[in-house]
């Protein structure tokens, strides 16, 4: 009996492969990040691009005195309250737009202008008008989030089969009911989309209206780390944003839409996903 050893190109081919799957791509990604900003840092003035150890000791130091906690839980505190009241109007305005045609006409244009506005002049707006506070950059998350709300729900009813609709009518079945088992269950992935780009779209808003018009929070936070020459806080806190949007999408959205849609694959690819 021969006894050979696996071809080199073999292992190779199979190592290679281990290290192409999204599982290893997801670790090995932000290492391969870590490392070119270890190269390119020392060659950049501190003020512009700190060195990794810095920024993790920045880090640390937030996350021991308060710093992070404290502004965090203002700001998501802000996200919430704002994105509720934009969830709640954008669903039932996008829903009469989907019903209306002549709702619609009216009401596109704003709706087209809600989403291309720019968040900066949003929030100098809301910083004139309202001055520094709490309630500013709420308004700024209502604004933002809105848009994506109202489309993607009026796209949702706008996506029932017309041959339902039809037979629905034919049958005499009451509004109440056609919107309730027939509308708003085909609302399921537009839900998602609203909740994924209403929320990001209103969490970018309303840290830069936090700049602008706050005196608390994970917005205002930077600014004033920013004004003192803090640089590798200011990195650091963008760092924080990074993981908290990856551990959302990840723990809360990925695994949600796959447990709600696990019947229906073809869900999670619908929805308006429309971005600034």
């Amino acid at each position: 009996m021969q006894l050979t050893a696996p071809a080199p190109a073999n292992t190779f081919g199979r190592v290679r492969r281990a290290f192409l799957t999204p599982r290893a791509a997801r670790i090995t990604a932000p290492l391969l990040f870590l490392a070119a900003w270890q190269l390119i840092a020392p060659q950049i003035p501190s003020r512009i691009l700190p060195m990794p150890i810095e920024v993790f000791d920045a880090m640390v130091e937030q996350a021991r005195d308060g710093t992070l906690v404290e502004n965090f839980s203002v700001s998501l505190a802000r996200l919430t309250l704002g994105f509720a009241f934009a969830l709640v109007m954008g669903g039932v305005v996008g829903v009469a737009m989907g019903l209306s045609r002549r709702l619609e006409a009216v009401l596109h244009d704003f709706v087209i202008v809600g989403l291309t506005f720019p968040y900066l002049i949003w929030g100098l707006l809301v910083a004139m008008w309202f001055g520094f506070g709490g309630q500013g950059p709420v308004i700024v998350v209502f604004i933002a989030a809105l848009p994506y709300v109202i489309l993607n729900a009026a796209e949702g009813v706008r996506d029932v089969s017309k041959e339902l609709r039809d037979m629905a009518a034919v049958y005499e079945v009451p509004g109440s009911r056609v919107l309730r088992h027939l509308i708003l269950p085909s609302l399921s992935p537009f839900f998602f989309a609203s909740l994924r780009y209403g929320l990001a779209n209103g969490w970018k808003g309303l840290v830069l209206a936090e700049v602008f018009a706050a005196t608390s929070g994970a917005g205002w936070a930077i600014a004033e780390m920013r004004e003192y020459g803090h640089f590798a806080g200011v990195v650091g806190f963008a760092l924080y944003f990074a993981g908290f949007s990856i551990l959302v999408e990840r723990l809360v959205f990925g695994r949600l839409s796959r447990r709600v849609f696990r019947w229906r694959p073809a869900a999670l690819e619908r929805g308006i996903e429309t971005t600034q």
